[in-house]
């Protein structure tokens, strides 16, 4: 699926979803109702489609109802692991009803950042199984202090449900369900220009707009109001007609009157250097805009909107100021460096319409390249590595603690004579990344064309790049934290496991991508006696060092005792008892399997952990149901029962840490299921390929908020293979 080839609407394709031929195809035409339907449904006034795109983990607006697109560009595009209710909707699988903008702050404070306004939002995933198309959103009014009630959750659900058939229906029919250009932007059925009801809000110069920003009546007394920029202004969007109104300051409040259904009211000043007083009265089809001849605002020198018209704020609050606010929500829920530098990726970039990044580091006296993105490949090598006495913008930037704008690839060649450049057009800005007075760094933004940067952005820059500095520093404390327990993991886990007859083992180790990475995650193969073989597998609370040496006391704990003979129950027991002498507070889950590789018997115990899985030789694979105690550290007197079972020749069993089956948002017996699905479909074959098929998903994921642990035992005629 892509855009319908049509006539573009400056920054998006406008549509009514009634109309048919060149403006929608059938797949827009579809998207477009259900849209509209749902947004009636329950009672919207505006709502949207987000499906997937080519690029993975990101989701494209495809559908937009009721709103004018360009004013809400920065939010065309979502990616998947932002802290966003659309993006949340479909990586969980599940709705997201915010009924208020309380409940929108308390629950994704990055969204009210950028949308300050009142406003309820409803987002239903688009989901058959495991396929994901994306997500359908509804805004409406503000209900504060009450949820969304079940019928209107149930209609929007019965809307995404009929959505979803359709999509699968193309997909059956061999259209990719993919989204990789800019949104249909659809005026609903009912926002045709209602001259009396407009007329009738106001009897001064008044304008009416409809749900796309689009004038449809123009008032006799504008003309003299506007003069000559009256003249074809019927029909056009209002800001883009009159560009004096399009000051960031002003878009700001015409998306929250569109967005909170609230008057609002500003000043603005056209070219001639007259001011003119703007006042937005919203409606069910559109926005009546009042306009009035003003003097010259004695308030606040350099504020250009009347104080006490925003919703909760000054009113002269423009998007500079949240841009920041987004910027420093995000970089707190970064930890590692990769993550800061993907959220300034993601989030300032698209903010000041840059196309490349670099981010350098500084160590002992020398900046390296940390992060790169939009330069040719290989061209910023040349940098890595430089000293801090080499003449560089970069460089300078940081020695002299000061920004350093270039608005054109001419001004860059003539400040730096001879500096090699990836291009001859463009701009770029040299931002220092100092935290509290310590250098961290350097950051290199570039632009595509040449650009001025306001003394407004470079405000804004600079003090985001205070921000990114400071993540940086907190991230590379936790990198080298990070590093010492993955050194400390490493040495704890068994190098490699014991070769006996009649059963092949395998193990694999993935460490977490959020947080300190290395968590509490253990396993083992312990050969207890002759013929008999111990299976180990257990998780500590917790991440980083100390999880990692708790994790390294514990597995030399069960090797002591099982060693000593133990039986299995004795062997959880007695580590149960030890860990809570040795660290009162801190728990741990394991599963403990005496097996006998002879004749396939088994006694298990289990603590705590998720129930084995079992492949029998004949395919069929199942979720064992072997009764167990409390996790250890808990309780000095707790039972752990033993249960019997058998491994058939063939059959394969797996131990595994609830890492490989837990996903936020989702019930952990979805995951154990659909891994017991994947263990079915593998076949006989390799013991490290059936690993490998496990856990290829979870290796593929850009972001793992828990370490992962497998274990595999084979019994029967498996070859051996490197582990």
């Amino acid at each position: 699926m892509h855009p319908p080839p049509v006539r573009a609407h400056p920054g998006c394709v406008t549509a009514r979803p009634d109309i048919r031929g060149p403006a929608l195809d059938e797949t827009g035409r579809a998207l477009a109702r259900a849209t509209v339907g749902a947004v009636q449904a329950v009672g919207g006034y505006a709502g949207g489609v987000y499906l997937r795109s080519g690029t993975d983990g990101l989701l494209r607006l495809a559908v937009l109802v009721g709103l004018p697109g360009p004013l809400f560009r920065p939010w065309w595009r979502m990616q998947v692991n932002r802290p966003y209710p659309v993006a949340e909707a479909y990586r969980s699988g599940h709705a997201v009803h915010l009924s208020d903008a309380e409940s929108t702050m308390r629950l994704f404070p990055q969204l009210m950042a950028g949308l300050p306004f009142a406003f309820g939002s409803l987002y239903e995933p688009l989901a058959a199984g495991r396929e994901r198309y994306g997500v359908l959103m509804v805004l409406r009014t503000a209900t504060p202090g009450m949820p969304v009630g079940p019928e209107d959750r149930k209609r929007l659900r019965e809307a995404a449900a009929a959505l979803t058939r359709e999509l699968a229906r193309l997909t059956a029919a061999g259209e990719p369900v993919v989204w990789d250009g800019d949104p249909v932007c659809v005026e609903p059925p009912d926002a045709a220009a209602d001259v009396s009801v407009a007329v009738g809000r106001l009897p001064q110069a008044l304008l009416s707009l409809d749900r796309l920003g689009r004038v449809g009546y123009v008032g006799q007394r504008a003309g003299a109001l506007l003069g000559p920029e009256v003249v074809g202004l019927r029909g056009r969007v209002l800001w883009e007609a009159l560009p004096w109104l399009g000051h960031p300051v002003h878009e700001d409040s015409f998306r929250a009157v569109y967005m909170s259904g609230e008057p609002m009211g500003f000043l603005a000043r056209r070219p001639a250097g007259d001011w003119v007083a703007v006042d937005l009265y919203p409606g069910t089809g559109g926005v009546s805009v009042l306009l009035t001849a003003a003097r010259a605002p004695a308030y606040a020198p350099g504020s250009v909107t009347r104080p006490g018209t925003a919703l909760g704020s000054p009113g002269d609050r423009a998007t500079a100021v949240y841009r920041p606010v987004a910027m420093a929500i995000a970089l707190t829920e970064a930890v590692t460096a990769r993550q800061v530098s993907a959220v300034v990726t993601e989030e300032l970039l698209p903010a000041f319409g840059g196309r490349q990044l670099a981010i350098y580091l500084l160590n002992e006296r020398h900046l390296h390249l940390a992060w790169e993105t939009g330069f040719p490949k290989g061209f910023l090598n040349r940098f890595d590595g430089v000293g801090l006495d080499v003449r560089l913008p970069g460089v300078e930037t940081l020695t002299s603690g000061r920004p350093i704008f270039f608005e054109s690839m001419e001004r860059l060649a003539a400040a730096y004579p001879g500096i090699p450049m990836d291009t001859n057009i463009g701009a770029r800005a040299f931002l220092p990344l100092i935290a509290s007075g310590r250098p961290v760094g350097s950051c290199i933004l570039g632009f595509d064309a040449p650009r001025g940067f306001s003394p407004e952005e470079r405000t804004v820059l600079t003090a985001l790049a205070g921000l990114i500095a400071q993540a940086l520093e907190r991230a590379q404390r936790y990198d080298t934290e990070a590093a010492v327990a993955r050194g400390l993991q490493s040495a704890l886990l068994p190098a490699r496991l014991p070769v006996l007859e009649h059963v092949d083992t395998v193990a694999r180790y993935l460490a977490g991508t959020q947080g300190m990475d290395v968590g509490g995650d253990w396993y083992d193969v312990i050969e207890t006696e002759p013929g008999l073989l111990a299976l180990v597998i257990g998780d500590v609370q917790g991440h980083g060092v100390a999880a990692a040496a708790t994790m390294g006391q514990l597995r030399s704990a069960v090797r002591a005792f099982a060693l000593n003979g133990s039986s299995p129950q004795e062997v959880v027991s007695g580590v149960n008892r030890l860990l809570i002498g040795l660290d009162p507070g801190q728990f741990a889950s394991c599963c403990y399997v005496l097996l006998d590789p002879a004749s396939g018997r088994a006694l298990a115990v289990r603590a705590g952990h998720p129930q084995p899985l079992l492949r029998h030789p004949d395919g069929r694979a199942e979720v064992l149901d072997l009764p167990g105690g409390v996790v250890l550290g808990i309780d000095p007197r707790a039972e752990y029962p033993v249960a019997e079972l058998t491994l058939e020749p063939g059959a394969v069993l797996a131990l595994y840490t609830d890492g490989l089956v837990e996903q936020p948002g989702t019930d952990i017996d979805v995951g154990v299921e659909r891994l017991r699905a994947v263990l079915a479909e593998t076949g006989p074959g390799p013991l490290t390929e059936t690993a490998d098929r496990l856990i290829s998903e979870a290796g593929q994921a850009a972001d793992r908020p828990d370490d992962i642990a497998l274990l595999l035992a084979a019994r029967g005629p498996a070859a051996r293979t490197q582990r």
